[in-house]
């Protein structure tokens, strides 16, 4: 039987720490599918990308620990995707902890530790810091 693991995110900036996510939650299983923010979900989050989607889809996309990327367009999504791609783990970082916990009815759900010193958020403000006004 195969083991689904799946991720959701926005993916902006692509850095060495949603790589280093994606790594740990496909040596989790059998299959890895990424589900990337739409542009449009983002906005509705209150979020701007620098990436837009298409870019981000196919960065996630060619890394070879990911197996398939679907486009996360809203919050209520995630159970259908779990019953849909019979997902036995859902995979978050630990910033996160607690916020998707409902979704233990469905698949097993983990928070992993975040990887120190790096985020899109503070890329975003290192370069806006290094941009004169």
């Amino acid at each position: 039987m195969t083991r689904t693991v799946i991720t959701y995110g926005t993916f902006d900036l692509f850095h060495i720490g949603h790589l280093r996510l994606l790594q740990r939650l496909h040596a989790m299983g059998d299959m890895l599918i990424v589900a990337v923010s739409t542009d449009e979900f983002n906005a509705i989050k209150g979020k701007k990308t620098t990436i837009r989607f298409d870019d981000r889809c196919d960065i996630v996309r060619n890394l070879r620990c990911v197996d398939l990327v679907i486009p996360e367009r809203n919050w209520a999504q995630k159970p259908t995707d779990i019953l849909n791609y019979e997902v036995s783990l859902f995979g978050m970082g630990s910033d996160w902890t607690g916020k998707f916990d409902e979704l233990r009815r469905y698949c097993e759900v983990i928070y992993l530790p975040r990887t120190e010193g790096v985020s899109s958020t503070q890329i975003k403000q290192s370069v806006c810091a290094l941009t004169p006004t």
